[in-house]
């Protein structure tokens, strides 16, 4: 069976021989940076009752945990990928004038 590689996978297959391996500090530190990416932080926040109703509601029609969804909203704030649909769509509308 042949496999289609994209562009990028074809790059790291024609480079393969080029890579040299990583020292034990090295991957140790790569590992390290890996780890401290990945830790979470338990924190307690304040939601109006309400509030916490729609985000469970939200979370239930995506079928994902609403504590998963909060989370992921906040990492979109912060990374600056959270996009307000509205804007966007009345953008689209003054776009097509």
């Amino acid at each position: 069976m042949k496999i289609k590689l994209d562009e990028f996978e074809q790059s790291i297959e024609e480079n393969a021989g080029k890579f040299t391996p990583l020292s034990d500090v090295e991957k140790n530190e790569v590992e390290s940076i890996i780890d401290a990416a990945n830790k979470t932080k338990n924190i307690n926040i304040r939601i109006s009752k309400y509030d916490i109703e729609k985000v469970k509601q939200r979370a239930s029609e995506e079928g994902i945990p609403y504590q998963t969804l909060i989370s992921s909203i906040i990492h979109k704030y912060v990374t600056g990928k959270l996009v307000d649909e509205k804007s966007v769509l009345k953008s689209m509308e003054l776009l097509r004038r």
